[in-house]
């Protein structure tokens, strides 16, 4: 076997490979808890409490209500839904019929909710109710035959249920009148195998349109095993609660916490949207959580909420906390492990590879920059950016490409982007970055952001980190946009600290300081904030874009 750089840093206890991988998808284990402990606790929400039997009997009614309606094995249930019980209904009771799942994101336009229904050619979908006029406004431009409603409240105690308000059209039916239906129905016998489709789900599409990735049973339980594996030595027992609060729609909150926290047969707790701080507080003075996984923007949010500046919750049951999707600042690691005593691990991942590739070690060491090591049975290596046939040795930049058993089966319905990122089992990340000799990963920027000013190379990450040690500035994104005299001309959108005042001028001259002359932005919007998806990613295309607006 080959000594891989990583394997040295790796954690005492923490093997190099799990193969063989059981043929094991994680409806399976879901139904051995439920054999085994029925009435251990599924989910809570909102003061309602799931077990295993119960959940389980929910799952196989929704498969039997969708089979009932027409839905046949490898057909795709597509759902507009928040973090409720209904997502975890619709998206095991469709892997139990044999259907594959497709949650999207409910911010979507109306063209990017038609793209990706056309794209997967659905013809179910579950929604929440407040989104269903959005849904039946597309509804004709795609093959949709049959809408699925429900209300945030449904599965939250019977006193918390109201009466449905919204008339559905014909042909429509709300979710839980349908279940009731089926409810006497024998439990589908279909019975997945471990390389099939279990999830589509769409990427950020912060570089373009959203492609759909294709997740099997495997991809998604080698993630859950490496996870749980990784992180062993400070998890985690049967009774430790896992505070799910990223998107389901998103690979993070699927299967980075919902699929790895089931595995280790971990109860969830789940919140509908992690914006409700208010709700997060609530959520974790009621269950006590070990783990609670999410984004460096949460954690900021959380710890200047009036509640815990004032001392009033306690994060002593925090075992470990995950951050991913966009980087953490040292400031907010160093605080917040500060206040709670529990560590933070970065990741790094991609819809493309179910959601992690690399993790900080939980015990090892911290190195500031880095996104971690790669997990049991990830090879990375890296390509030169213009020849991605050309291999580079570890310590030299170049673009990260990976290979292991999460890496997705493909793109749906487009070849042409597969082929563009899996190159014989290897997936060409497009992010760029270099490791170190002890096997850390440090990511410098994307390889579609290069920006070229007259011909020379700018990282936009570079430039923004940067301009984030000002102390004036809360947080800035850097994209290249149009230019009559550098033909491509470095432009900065900037967030200020509230009371702080700076002009462009003064803070091209901080730049000045830290960077050559090409580098330094051109121009200078100073914004009261960035768009950003709901995982907190910041928009940097509909920066361009509105840019792009303002020279037509």
């Amino acid at each position: 076997m080959v000594e891989y750089p990583w394997y040295k840093s790796y954690d005492k206890g923490v093997p190099h490979s799990l193969e063989p991988y059981p043929a094991t998808t994680l409806l399976d284990i879901i139904e051995d808890t439920t054999r085994e402990m029925p009435e251990h606790t599924f989910m809570y929400f909102k003061d309602r409490y799931f077990s295993y039997k119960e959940a389980t009997r929910l799952f196989s009614v929704m498969a039997s209500a969708l089979i009932a309606n027409g839905v046949k094995p490898g057909d795709r249930v597509a759902s507009v839904l928040l973090n409720t019980p209904q997502q975890l209904i619709a998206a095991f009771g469709t892997m139990k019929g044999g259907g594959i799942y497709v949650p999207l994101n409910p911010l979507y336009n109306e063209d990017e909710l038609v793209h990706a229904l056309t794209t997967v050619e659905a013809e179910v979908i579950i929604v929440w109710d407040l989104l269903y006029p959005s849904v039946k406004k597309v509804q004709p431009r795609t093959k949709l035959r049959m809408v699925i409603a429900t209300s945030l409240e449904d599965y939250m105690l019977p006193e918390a249920k109201k009466p449905h308000s919204m008339q559905l059209e014909k042909g429509d039916v709300w979710m839980d009148e349908l279940l009731d239906k089926h409810a006497a129905d024998p439990a589908p016998a279909f019975k997945p195998g471990v390389d099939s489709t279990a999830l589509i789900l769409f990427s950020g599409g912060t570089t373009g349109a959203p492609k759909g990735a294709m997740l099997s049973f495997r991809n998604i339980m080698a993630v859950a095993l490496q996870s749980n594996t990784w992180n062993k030595s400070g998890l985690m027992t049967y009774s430790d609660y896992t505070v799910a609060l990223m998107p389901m729609f998103h690979a993070y909150g699927f299967c980075g916490v919902i699929a790895s926290s089931l595995a280790l047969r971990s109860p969830l707790a789940v919140v509908a949207n992690p914006r409700d701080l208010d709700d997060v507080i609530a959520t974790i003075k009621k269950v006590r959580p070990a783990s609670m996984p999410g984004v460096p923007t949460l954690f900021i949010g959380l710890m200047g909420h009036p509640e815990v500046k004032a001392g009033k919750v306690d994060f002593s049951s925090l075992k470990f906390c995950l951050s991913g999707a966009i980087p953490l600042m040292v400031e907010t690691k160093q605080r917040w492990e500060t206040m709670t005593g529990a560590n933070i691990l970065e990741a790094y991942g991609m819809t493309e590879s179910t959601v992690v590739l690399t993790v900080g070690p939980f015990k090892g060491q911290w190195k500031e920059g880095s996104v971690g090591l790669p997990l049991p049975d990830v090879i990375i290596k890296f390509v030169d950016v213009t020849d991605p046939d050309k291999d580079l040795p570890y310590g030299q930049e170049g673009e990260v490409v990976a290979r292991g058993p999460q890496v997705m089966q493909g793109y749906w319905n487009n070849p042409k982007g597969t082929e563009e990122m899996l190159k014989n089992d290897w997936l060409y990340t497009g992010d760029i970055g270099y490791m170190d000799k002890d096997g850390y990963l440090y990511l410098t920027s994307r390889k579609k952001d290069l920006i070229k000013p007259s011909g020379h190379q700018v990282w936009p990450k570079e430039v923004e980190e940067v301009l984030s040690t000002h102390p004036a500035v809360v947080e800035a994104c850097v994209a290249g946009i149009p230019d009559q005299k550098q033909v491509e001309a470095v432009k900065a959108w900037v967030v200020l600290r509230p009371e702080e005042k700076i002009t462009s001028e003064e803070l091209q001259a901080y730049c000045k300081e830290k960077l050559t002359a090409y580098k330094v932005p051109r121009f200078i919007e100073f914004r009261e904030a960035l768009p950003k998806t709901l995982v907190g990613k910041i928009l940097r295309r509909v920066l361009q874009e509105e840019e792009l607006s303002k020279k037509k």
